[in-house]
């Protein structure tokens, strides 16, 4: 059964497939993506493929991905969530996107500090990273609020639109 986490004003679910084209207005946008490492999606049957993907991940403990809700509101502000799963090694990796109208609310913090919570007590994780574009301030700004320490910079670690980024590693460790 798909954990449905609930904050102050958040609601973290799984996402369904009639998510798909806020997903797909989320994950075209350029401002979105501009720190993200992923190209921009261009379908709807391309966004339910990856909603079925991120099911599959998830029943086999590989990866879990919430759309995060706005209370009462129903839709989804954004998507967050754990790749890089390692039952073996008690780690994952947090990646987590807000639609640009709900950036600078402290949407993200909220959603953050409620699936960290979740994977240290719930999954076991002893480690959780996050891999973070050199140039996304506010994403380095909230994982060094929340606590999450800079290791080390990985050099042109992801690309975006062909160009190469540097990228900081961070971890938090239980």
């Amino acid at each position: 059964m798909f954990p449905v986490l609930n904050t102050d004003r958040l609601v973290l679910r799984e996402l369904k497939i009639n998510d798909a084209q806020a997903i797909l207005n989320c994950f075209s946008n350029s401002d979105v993506l501009r720190h993200y490492g992923q190209n921009a999606l261009t379908s709807l049957d391309q966004v339910k493929h990856i909603i079925n993907n991120f099911s599959k991940n998830y029943d086999e403990k590989r990866g879990i991905k919430w759309g995060i809700e706005l209370k009462g509101q129903g839709g989804i502000i954004g998507t967050i969530g754990f790749q890089e799963w390692s039952t073996e090694h008690r780690r994952a990796e947090i990646s987590y996107a807000l639609f640009p109208e709900s950036w600078g609310k402290g949407y993200a913090m909220e959603a953050v500090n409620r699936v960290i919570s979740f994977g240290f007590q719930e999954m076991d994780l002893v480690r959780i990273g996050a891999i973070v574009f050199t140039e996304n301030d506010a994403s380095n700004k909230l994982l060094t609020k929340v606590g999450f320490e800079k290791e080390g910079i990985l050099k042109k670690y992801m690309h975006q639109n062909q160009v190469p980024y540097d990228t900081y590693i961070y971890s938090l460790i239980r």
